[in-house]
């Protein structure tokens, strides 16, 4: 994990009084970002988050920094930076999936939190609710539990032949239980079998996708957590290596090949979610800012992907679609 800090100057608030312009922009404020992604997954995601900063008047170059913090899907060290990010005396912090924001809890209960990425906070007790979240935490939820019983639904309409499916999952995220738990259910309704793989590394996801392809009329689907994200590339392959109809929980997924996704838009959440942090910089508490839920998950087909596994996409599916990769 490599430390990198960045300067940023806040301007464009002339509807604020002199006096608080003039002690805003004296004062440099630390936000700080704690990610299990790698450094490469984490810079676009912050590219778009300081865009939208930059648009709200927050301009690169003197008053505001950056620490960016990343564990490249290894939830030990996500642990080990939350505890070195907050004693840097950060004024936000972005914990951006269910794994940082619990590491980050360990250990502040007072520097403004805004999480992102993050399923079921109430279910999982993380705040008390999404109209009042209580404490110093709020930001955007990502997915509701019963959104896996879409991801099954949508693999007998890629290919009306599967009867069971492989889920993707690492055991070290907390949300795995609930995920499998509704997809089993939904599984259940379908008459599709659900088999749980476990995987820790890529060593692993080969295991478990060589050993789906072993059963014929089978699919995959891929759980959303920061290690299979850092892998997608690996596993996208390896369904198209073995043949497996796979759905996704996101669009980078899609994007690098991989045949269906449906999920949030990463970069949309992180624009909004600066819009979350820059009125905590003005002086807004996180108790006082609902936890919004995504308005909108985006359905994305890689039609050549399709083409590859000689699978016909429905028009109905295509016109669903929010994006047709060709």
């Amino acid at each position: 994990m490599r430390r990198r800090q960045f300067i940023v100057l806040l301007g464009g608030a002339a509807v604020w009084p002199a006096a608080a312009i003039a002690q805003q922009n004296n004062k440099k404020r630390l936000i700080g970002f704690i990610a299990g992604f790698n450094d490469k997954e984490m810079m676009p995601l912050f590219t778009a988050f300081r865009a939208r900063l930059q648009e709200l008047g927050w301009v690169e170059g003197q008053n505001v920094s950056f620490d960016i913090r990343t564990a490249s899907g290894d939830y030990t060290k996500l642990d080990t930076e939350a505890g070195s990010l907050v004693s840097v005396s950060t004024d936000v912090i972005v914990a951006v999936g269910t794994p940082a924001l619990t590491a980050i809890r360990q250990y502040t209960k007072i520097i403004p939190v805004v999480f992102t990425q993050v399923s079921d906070p109430v279910g999982q007790r993380l705040i008390d609710s999404l109209a009042r979240p209580g404490g110093n935490i709020t930001g955007l939820a990502n997915f509701e539990f019963v959104s896996g019983s879409k991801w099954i639904e949508l693999l007998p309409e890629l290919d009306s032949r599967i009867s069971h499916v492989t889920l993707i999952t690492n055991p070290a995220n907390e949300n795995t239980a609930q995920f499998v738990k509704a997809i089993t259910a939904a599984g259940d309704t379908k008459k599709v079998a659900v088999r749980v793989a476990s995987v820790r590394d890529a060593a692993d996801i080969q295991d478990a996708i060589e050993n789906s392809s072993k059963r014929p009329r089978g699919g995959l689907i891929i759980f959303p957590d920061s290690l299979l994200i850092n892998h997608r590339e690996l596993i996208v392959e390896l369904a198209a290596r073995y043949r497996l109809p796979a759905v996704y929980p996101f669009r980078i997924f899609s994007e690098v090949g991989g045949l269906l996704s449906y999920g949030p838009n990463f970069p949309a959440i992180f624009r909004r979610t600066a819009e979350y942090v820059d009125r905590i910089l003005k002086g807004t508490k996180p108790a006082d800012l609902p936890v919004e839920a995504p308005s909108k998950l985006e359905l994305v087909i890689n039609l050549k992907t399709a083409q590859a596994l000689d699978l016909k996409i429905s028009p109905r599916l295509q016109i669903a679609a929010d994006e047709l990769i060709q």
